[in-house]
């Protein structure tokens, strides 16, 4: 694979990891050079800036991410068992379709070859890259957006931070499955794109349903192919944002948290962290949720159960007009729930799906009560 496009790691950063002891994070990972390249074959996870943030109208000045480089290699790593790239930059190109084209070349050469890239970023619609990088894997994506708002925009209206969701959503060929915002407040979004994602089926946590119980979150990644965090659903006081100044939000340790179940989840592929704001205060909560989706990736427990579900315990929940299907790993005790095939010729699962789920929602079937995250998913199954 050639990737001539990428900019080396700075010779700034290549000094500064000269004076890191050889315990830190900079010490241990491998560097785009002028002189060499990463051998992606040995690569776990690739770390990748995205120099263009041209759909952020916030923006003030250019993308530099080696505040954010010198903050994450400064830090002590866990007891990790992988090997870590920094692939370097992509600068931006003479147009943001351009960019586009690049980082879903990159992303979509090291999700075959099972690297999982971290993007740093530049304006949140370099998500939309992201998930055309799926089109070559003939699979359905689910979308997972930690954010304030919900990224609608006209359907006629250029692809921004803040209306790349309608370009995922109206532009052919269409792979997202699914769509789950975590984090949204109500005043940023309009009724009606809050009764859209209702008519979507899409899922939506509100930032207090989150904020009172963060493990709300985790079924959601578990589920998870793209992961996008959006740096304005933390509140400036724990982000250091103070150009786009956000009172409310959530706060650094809950957003490491989400960024800890995105990495522990055997499904995600890719990861995005965007609309950084180019401050210096930034840089530490960046660096932190790089970390922890590090982290949480070490604890993978490859139990995702793609194939044989012998190893997991089955609870049948009989309701009036449903029979509902419950596993529970007997290695991690997390639980998913059967979403049955349904043959009209329409639906756009082939086979009987595991959706992930929580014991508070197979306590809710044991009530008689249908599980509204099943609901939704066997609707748009078969619509």
């Amino acid at each position: 694979m050639e990737f001539d496009f990428l900019q080396p790691v700075a010779e700034e950063i290549l000094n500064y990891i000269d004076t890191l002891s050889s315990q830190e994070l900079g010490s241990k990972i491998v560097l785009h050079t002028k002189e060499q390249f990463p051998d992606l074959a040995k690569v776990n996870i690739a770390i990748i800036g995205v120099l263009d943030n041209r759909g952020d109208t916030s923006a003030i000045s250019d993308v530099n991410l080696n505040p954010f480089r010198k903050k994450l290699y400064s830090m002590f790593p866990g007891n990790w068992d992988m090997t870590i790239a920094d692939l370097g930059d992509i600068l931006p190109g003479n147009s943001v379709e351009d960019t586009y084209y690049l980082l879903k070349k990159i992303t979509a050469a090291l999700i075959k070859n099972r690297v999982v890239p971290i993007v740093i970023g530049g304006s949140q619609d370099l998500t939309y890259a992201l998930y055309r990088a799926y089109d070559d894997l003939e699979q359905m994506v689910n979308l997972v957006a930690v954010d304030n708002k919900f990224d609608f925009g006209k359907e006629s209206e250029d692809s921004s931070a803040t209306s790349y969701l309608t370009q995922i959503i109206v532009d052919e060929p269409n792979n997202l499955f699914n769509y789950c915002n975590i984090g949204y407040q109500t005043y940023y979004n309009s009724q009606e794109e809050i009764d859209l994602i209702e008519k979507l089926f899409f899922d939506a946590y509100r930032l207090g349903e989150i904020s009172n119980k963060i493990a709300l979150a985790e079924p959601v990644f578990r589920d998870a192919d793209l992961v996008s965090f959006d740096l304005n659903s933390i509140k400036s006081a724990d982000s250091g944002n103070t150009i786009t100044f956000e009172p409310n939000g959530f706060n650094g340790k809950e957003i490491c948290s989400l960024a800890r179940y995105a990495g522990i989840s055997d499904k995600v592929s890719a990861f995005g962290l965007f609309n950084h704001n180019n401050t210096l205060q930034e840089a530490p909560i960046m660096a932190q949720i790089v970390w922890y989706f590090i982290e949480g990736y070490h604890y993978r427990s490859n139990e995702y159960p793609y194939g044989s579900r012998k190893n997991y315990l089955k609870y049948i929940v009989p309701l009036e007009e449903e029979e509902l299907v419950f596993y529970k790993s007997d290695k991690t005790d997390r639980w998913w729930i059967e979403i049955p095939f349904i043959s009209n010729g329409s639906n756009k699962l082939k086979r009987n799906a595991l959706l992930s789920c929580s014991y508070d929602e197979y306590l809710t079937a044991c009530n008689q009560e249908l599980p509204e995250r099943w609901w939704k998913a066997q609707r748009k199954n078969t619509v």
